[in-house]
């Protein structure tokens, strides 16, 4: 007399055999970030002079479009990878693009189209930059001979002294940029919680013009509404330091903008936990990012 095995049973072994074979199956990769440029960081990539692409770069000529003054572009040479994420840079009072020129080539290298700019008159203030701010980046992102190479979804603004308080209100005005570096903020007023954007700000410990107190710390205390945000207010360094290379500023704004122009989860390493950096006084930061 043959046995049969009865339904329950046959049911329980092939339960069984489905278990068995998910349990020995390998586990699908998380999809990739599509926007990542560029090899994975280490603390030497992001301090170094210059990054993994090379760099051109070509003049913006005033009159090229409306709302802002001459400009120059940088972008990496190499497209193979990709659009890139786009930054615009505005000087501070009185200050030539020369000052903040040394922003282009650094940050483009690690993978960004960068735009520095002169103000439409250099004794602006901190509104009028944002709006020619903004106005640049407009035109870099639709307009530029370099347009092609940009996704216009993922833009950010960086600017020092009222080019860094005009960053601020940019970043009040314009809930769509994806990042926003202010350098030793100047206004007259605090737009700060108005800002949904991530943004970082630096001051520095000995700033007389933009003193910490008064610019700096009450801005970022004020991204009420920002769920990502940092500060960073450097040791002997002065209102001026962030009108040269300094790579400090660099290391920590290419992580800010990595992070999250291309949502790029490789560079949370440089943030968080909290960087003990001898070079910083106070470095505060909502981390987890």
């Amino acid at each position: 007399m043959k046995l049969f095995p009865s339904r329950a049973l046959m049911a329980i072994f092939a339960v069984l055999a489905a278990l068995a074979f998910a349990l020995a199956a390998p586990a699908q990769a998380a999809p990739a970030n599509p926007y990542e440029r560029g090899p994975a960081p280490t603390w030497a990539s992001i301090t170094a002079e210059t990054g993994p692409f090379t760099v051109a770069s070509v003049t913006v000529p005033s009159g090229s479009g409306p709302g802002f003054n001459t400009g120059t572009v940088y972008f990496p040479i190499d497209n193979s990878q990709g659009t890139f994420g786009s930054v615009v840079i505005m000087p501070g009072f009185v200050a030539p693009q020369a000052e903040i020129a040394w922003y282009g080539p650094r940050l483009a290298s690690q993978g960004f189209v960068v735009m520095t700019l002169d103000s439409n008159a250099l004794w602006d203030f901190p509104t009028d930059r944002s709006n020619q701010q903004l106005a640049a980046l407009t035109y870099l992102t639709t307009q530029s001979v370099v347009k092609n190479r940009i996704d216009p979804k993922r833009s950010a603004v960086m600017g020092w002294s009222m080019g860094g308080g005009g960053t601020l209100e940019s970043a009040a005005s314009t809930p769509s940029l994806k990042a926003a570096i202010a350098l030793a903020p100047w206004d007259v007023v605090n737009p700060s919680s108005q800002i949904k954007v991530p943004t970082m700000i630096f001051g520095a410990d000995g700033d007389t013009v933009a003193p910490v107190s008064t610019f700096a710390l009450p801005a970022y205390n004020e991204l009420t509404n920002v769920r990502n945000k940092a500060f960073v207010e450097l040791r002997n360094a002065d209102h001026f330091t962030f009108a040269v290379a300094n790579t400090t500023v660099a290391e920590y704004s290419i992580a800010w903008l990595k992070r999250f122009i291309d949502n790029d989860t490789r560079y949370d390493q440089f943030l968080c936990p909290i960087p003990n950096d001898p070079n910083t006084v106070a470095f505060l930061n909502t981390c987890p990012l």
